[in-house]
């Protein structure tokens, strides 16, 4: 088994306010949000926006979520470069990284690991 698709988009920030504040302007309205982090949905559908406050000091960057419905049986056609195997996180779902021939990250999302 491949994927099921793009799930969402994962972006950082230096200020999530400013950030939570664009995305808004666009239509976008958060589901959930912590004192530096927010997903936030359209109403008309489509993926959700995952974005994430990083210090100052920290290079910024985004990458997709691609959806995975079971993080076990995951198997492309073609081989993967991981930089993350899937591990079960904190927000209650199985996550994990690759990165595409070019070295961009792309996300694996999951139901959680048994």
């Amino acid at each position: 088994m491949a994927s099921t698709g793009i799930k969402g988009f994962y972006v950082e920030t230096h200020n999530y306010g400013a950030t939570g504040a664009f995305w808004k302007s666009l239509g976008f309205r958060a589901v959930f949000e912590t004192d530096h982090s927010g997903q936030w949905v359209h109403p008309d559908g489509g993926i959700y926006v995952f974005v994430n406050e990083l210090p100052e000091d920290q290079p910024l960057g985004s990458h997709l979520i691609l959806g995975v419905e079971n993080a076990a049986a995951f198997a492309p056609e073609r081989a993967v470069d991981w930089e993350k195997r899937f591990a079960n996180e904190h927000w209650g779902e199985a996550h994990g990284l690759i990165r595409d021939p070019d070295g961009r990250r792309v996300a694996l999302q999951a139901p959680p690991l048994p």
